[in-house]
């Protein structure tokens, strides 16, 4: 029997996303030249259009100065992270 993991709480990532960018004030336009990425890559992931690559969301952990797993680990917001399962 395959048992498959839960879905990633997608939603979870692009508001996570919103909100880092709302804090600091930054419109798409400077996202991007912070971040070195399209304007249009941050508008398609923060509206749900794309999921982006490892490499987008390590080149937003270093724009926003945050750990990686900060803005991952969202995915999991509506389940039990991996590795966090009671002996």
């Amino acid at each position: 029997m395959t048992i498959l993991p839960p879905e990633p709480d997608l939603t979870a990532l692009r508001v996570n996303l919103a909100r880092l960018r709302g804090e600091r004030g930054w419109t798409f336009d400077e996202l991007a030249d912070r971040s070195g990425l399209s304007r249009r890559t941050l508008i398609d992931l923060e509206h749900g259009h794309t999921t982006g690559s490892l490499t987008t969301w390590h080149a937003l952990a270093h724009t926003f100065d945050v750990p990686l797993e900060h803005l991952l680990g969202t995915l999991c917001r509506n389940h039990t992270p991996p590795g966090e399962h009671g002996s």
